[in-house]
């Protein structure tokens, strides 16, 4: 599915801020120190969320209707959309550290040449698997 929404439940702190909770995922929580800042968290929460759980396979489960959820003294529910296709790009394109090892003096001229390791190496797998554009 490729567009979601569960209702969070605002639960205020006792100083400032909000923790956000999602009762339909568990382990799913946030927090914010302004009502702006809480609400873009959940979003951000909640689509990690929901990227882990399409990675593992996991079930995504039917969201409660928010009438039916118990709100806290002073929280509030709202609902939270999130559009995954977009996530799922920025997740596939993300940066991976790789350990690998050349000869010194390969590394010596190379940094001589001030030739970019990384932009190299993927030129390089691209070729060597005949990967012209990302799939």
């Amino acid at each position: 599915m490729d567009k979601y929404i569960f209702p969070a439940v605002f639960d205020p702190c006792e100083e400032e801020g909000y923790t956000v909770s999602f009762p339909d995922l568990p382990g799913c929580i946030t927090e914010g120190d302004t009502l702006e800042e809480a609400l873009y968290m959940a979003k951000d929460a909640l689509e990690l969320h929901l990227y882990g759980m399409e990675s593992d396979n996991d079930p995504i489960p039917k969201p409660t209707r928010p009438e039916t959820i118990r709100v806290p003294e002073g929280g509030f529910i709202t609902l939270i959309s999130v559009w995954m296709p977009p996530v799922r790009d920025e997740m596939a394109n993300k940066s991976v550290k790789k350990t690998l090892t050349i000869p010194k003096w390969l590394n010596d001229v190379a940094e001589h040449e001030k030739v970019n390791f990384s932009h190299i190496l993927q030129l390089a797998l691209k070729e060597h698997l005949g990967i012209e554009k990302r799939p």
